[in-house]
């Protein structure tokens, strides 16, 4: 398999990460968003959404993160990233779905850009921008996590809910979200960061990081 990933990429993040907790063998393409070579002809006629990542299974090609995952868990069944039980599934998929539904695309790159380039926002309510929806969205889920979790986002086993969170952590420190009122959230990333799979997928890490 191969993957088109970007180091700071949340959602590329996300899926090296279940990239690697399933031990899946796969070679990482670098794509430079900040020279915008998302917006390239040869790209845009892979992805017409020029957003990654894309992966490249070697039969078709797959996009938006999520899809990936949920590919992934179907054909990839060495290591499960959701329980057996549907209403168990369902609720893992709704604490997925508060991270990349719900915060992630209010501070992905192209709302960022859109809010300083086209609407005049300073860098300052930029960041005002980022950390409000941060710490709304992290409040809510918080509390979910608080009734939850055991060493990891559901019980004692690794989901895609901890796939999704960990990204989303690393960017609130990243803007310099205050995280001192989510100690579960805390809890968490520490544990998962503990795990070569997620911690090999840190953009820090990767091929293209500087």
């Amino acid at each position: 398999m191969k993957l088109t990933t970007y180091f700071r990429s949340t959602a590329s993040y996300r899926v090296r990460i279940a990239l690697n907790l399933k031990a899946v063998k796969h070679e990482l393409q670098p794509l430079n968003l900040l020279t915008g070579e998302q917006q390239s002809s040869d790209f845009l006629s892979t992805n017409p959404e020029g957003l990654i990542p894309v992966l490249d299974t070697g039969v078709d090609i797959l996009t938006q993160s999520m899809a990936i995952l949920e590919y992934l868990e179907e054909t990839q069944r060495q290591v499960k990233l959701l329980p057996d039980s549907p209403i168990d599934r369902a609720f893992v998929r709704a604490l997925a779905q508060i991270i990349v539904s719900d915060i992630h695309p209010l501070n992905n790159s192209r709302v960022q850009n859109y809010l300083v380039n086209e609407m005049g926002v300073s860098q300052d309510q930029k960041l005002q921008w980022y950390q409000h929806w941060i710490a709304l969205g992290f409040s809510s889920l918080e509390k979910r996590l608080a009734k939850s979790a055991g060493k990891f986002c559901f019980e004692d086993t690794v989901s895609i809910a901890d796939v999704c969170l960990i990204p989303q952590v690393y960017n609130a420190h990243r803007f310099n979200c205050p995280m001192d009122d989510y100690p579960t959230i805390n809890r968490l990333n520490a544990a998962c960061l503990k795990l070569d799979a997620f911690a090999n997928a840190a953009p820090e890490f990767q091929p293209d990081a500087p």
